[in-house]
């Protein structure tokens, strides 16, 4: 199944979400769906809260970076109730965008390394480091399971500048190619 994503200004991206057990319902088939719609949509990761389920669980795809770097990438994962522990190196800029805000990308600075503290799909525990690509994907996926959205990184000037593009899109002036849920609209799919 392919969820519709939420757009900004969606109240579910702004809560904290909660942890989840193994007995959470259909666990299998909503990570299977999580990816599909990630997929569909273009994305590298995705957080339950954007496909409004406010439970701490994101996946994550950096296949599509192989082309852009030196290294390939095979890095597909599955994080549930994770918790960023640490956040070292130097910050560093790249530009980052979001299937919940879609058409605007920002140079948005994060640390270069972190540790995480999570359960995958088979309910395994995983205490890891990860640096580079992966560790700004995980960041910025880990930012939506506590109410934080890319944009909220920018500079206060920058968010001035963006605060009509982003009222477009919480009010569906937006062309995706994949399905969203406004919240400014009365039918809030489009």
């Amino acid at each position: 199944m392919i969820y519709p994503i939420v757009a900004y200004g969606h109240p579910n991206l702004r809560k904290i979400a909660v942890d989840i057990d193994k007995d959470y319902p259909n666990l299998d088939k909503f990570i299977e769906s999580m990816y599909e719609s990630m997929y569909e949509s273009n994305g590298v990761g995705l957080a339950a809260p954007q496909v409004n389920r406010s439970i701490r669980l994101f996946v994550v795809d950096a296949t599509p970076f192989s082309d852009e770097i030196p290294e390939p990438i095979e890095f597909k994962r599955v994080f549930i109730n994770a918790k960023i522990i640490e956040r070292t190196g130097d910050d560093w800029a790249f530009q980052e965008g979001c299937l919940s805000v879609p058409g605007i990308n920002e140079e948005v600075m994060r640390p270069a390394k972190i540790r995480i503290q999570y359960y995958d799909e088979n309910w395994e525990f995983h205490d890891e480091y990860f640096d580079d690509i992966p560790a700004r994907i995980i960041q910025h996926e880990y930012d939506h399971l506590e109410g934080i959205l890319f944009v909220d990184r920018l500079s206060p000037l920058r968010k001035t500048i963006l605060k009509g593009k982003l009222m477009d899109i919480a009010k569906g002036k937006t062309k995706v190619s994949y399905r969203m849920i406004y919240p400014k609209l009365k039918n809030k799919r489009k």
